[in-house]
């Protein structure tokens, strides 16, 4: 199980529901549960490997991964190239799958939280995910109503950590970049958010250490997306 605390030495000042109005969310990490599910993936293999003990160190091996595959993605980003390599390690991937149809987890109660901050705000994904996977995931979980908008790595020329997607998920919804929080689990989003002028929310739920999403300097670290509602 996981705990809602939520660091209130971490939350800046600014993180007053009144000056919000639109909350973004990513995807891998934050809403979905793609760590776990690499995690079951990679230990499944190693398990066929006849390797009980890399089984056990499977979460290790995708953690210790992760943040060089951060950093490769800002220094992509540096030189634009992020949206064209991310357009063929797709493909790479569809092929592999051969037509199987992806299936996506949610974070643990990440519905009721959505649900409660729709009645008081804008909601809107920022994915660097194609359009295609991340509206199959909103359909599987019924939350294609729940979001007034969709922004994926199709519809703006750079990707986070460039702030052009949050701002404009921004110009879409109709508000003011400084009146949005941007709710992601890894350096990335926190970059992107506060390079747009937005409030950055972080979560230690999927790829990021909290030591480095500390460092990154956001508004908030909670341990789970859903404690969300707790502190907007």
């Amino acid at each position: 199980m996981y705990s809602l605390h939520a660091m209130a030495d971490q939350r800046d000042p600014r993180l007053d529901p009144s000056t919000v109005d639109a909350v973004l969310f990513d995807l891998d990490g934050t809403l979905m549960d793609t760590d776990d599910q690499m995690v079951e993936n990679l230990a499944l293999r190693l398990q066929r490997l006849g390797s009980p003990r890399l089984y056990r160190n499977a979460r290790r091996l995708v953690m210790i991964a992760e943040t060089p595959a951060n950093a490769l993605m800002t220094a992509l980003d540096a030189v634009g190239l992020d949206t064209p390599l991310l357009g063929i390690w797709s493909r790479l991937r569809n092929l592999r799958r051969d037509g199987e149809k992806p299936s996506y987890r949610m974070m643990e109660d990440a519905d009721r939280m959505l649900a409660d901050l729709k009645h008081r705000y804008s909601l809107a994904v920022v994915t660097t995910r194609r359009r295609e996977a991340a509206e199959a995931f909103l359909a599987q979980h019924s939350l294609c109503d729940v979001f007034d908008v969709v922004v994926t790595r199709e519809d703006t020329l750079r990707l986070k950590p460039h702030p052009a997607p949050i701002r404009h998920t921004a110009e879409l919804l109709g508000v003011q970049v400084e009146r949005c929080v941007m709710v992601g689990d890894t350096v990335v989003d926190v970059k992107s958010a506060r390079r747009a002028g937005a409030k950055a929310v972080a979560v230690t739920c999927g790829f990021g250490e909290r030591a480095e999403l500390e460092r990154a300097k956001p508004a908030a670290v909670l341990e789970h997306v859903s404690a969300l509602s707790s502190i907007l």
